[in-house]
């Protein structure tokens, strides 16, 4: 088992991420979301229904670290997600790179 190659707290590591994942989390999510295997669109608009945002994001979270051999629980997720959401999402989506060169218009 690894571990993710950031911190959970290392969201400057990419100050662009971690913009785009504070003012848009639904974004980061649904691209960590494509990453796995999952559809975008829906797991990007499941993160303005409370509640559900953080069982969704929580079970990507489980997704990206069975897809990268990362050592975890799913409860563990859980909590991740409920206490420090957008660093948890900036860590995942710099773990499968999720939002390429950073542009903000799609290229």
């Amino acid at each position: 088992m690894s571990e993710f190659q950031h911190g959970l707290f290392g969201c400057f590591d990419n100050c662009g991420i971690c913009i785009i994942t504070y003012f848009a989390p639904c974004y980061t999510q649904g691209r960590i979301a494509e990453k796995v295997g999952d559809d975008c669109l829906i797991c990007g608009l499941l993160q303005l229904v409370p509640l559900a945002n953080i069982y969704f994001a929580a079970d990507t979270r489980r997704k990206v670290r069975e897809q990268k051999n990362i050592a975890g629980s799913f409860l563990g997720d859980l909590c991740m997600m409920c206490c420090c959401y957008c660093c948890a999402l900036t860590q995942e989506a710099q773990e499968v790179q999720a939002i390429g060169s950073m542009s903000i218009v799609r290229q």
